[in-house]
């Protein structure tokens, strides 16, 4: 009797770890590999910035730079506070968190005419109802490249990449997650 309950144990042993659950990560799948360090490409390019918008996602807040032509050089990272291109003067930013984003495209063409002028340098998109983004503003456009300070609720992780058009056109797409 005794060899049979061990056997009769052992048995629902081995089919018990065979269909155990698996487990399950309290991160999102979507900030998995991210993180809050700088993101630099010095990838270099003439095409002007033309606009900038905002979307909210599931996991993430996403702030979108496009361009008029091929994909540029970025680079983002948070900082104590961000400065206006130029003077160095401080750029006021609602968050506890603030990401200096700095694109190598110009708001100008060659004849420095503007391809991006906000309405509002202080609000450049709405971002009244997203989870991590606060306020995004515009800090400058000088020498080929454009900055935009970027209020988050917090240091959360991000990440940063180029895409083609559309058309002959690309953009810099800057997410951050809601949470790590």
């Amino acid at each position: 009797m005794r060899r049979l309950t061990l056997l009769l144990f052992s048995i629902l042993g081995v089919v018990g770890l065979s269909v155990a659950p698996a487990q399950v990560s309290a991160a999102p799948a979507c900030a998995s590999g991210w993180g809050s360090l700088p993101a630099v490409s010095r990838a270099q390019a003439s095409a002007p910035l033309t606009g900038i918008h905002a979307g909210r996602h599931d996991c993430f807040d996403r702030l979108v730079f496009d361009l008029s032509g091929p994909a540029t050089g970025y680079y983002v990272g948070y900082v104590e506070q961000v400065g206006m291109d130029g003077s160095g003067a401080p750029v006021p930013l609602r968050g506890t968190a603030f990401l200096n984003i700095t694109v190598n495209a110009p708001a100008y063409d060659a004849s420095f005419t503007s391809t991006y002028d906000p309405a509002d340098r202080t609000e450049l998109v709405d971002v009244r109802d997203y989870r991590t983004f606060r306020q995004a503003s515009w800090a400058g456009s000088f020498e080929g490249q454009t900055r935009v300070g970027l209020g988050t609720r917090a240091r959360l992780p991000f990440k940063v990449y180029t895409l083609d058009g559309p058309g002959s056109g690309s953009r810099v797409v800057v997410d951050v997650a809601h949470s790590w």
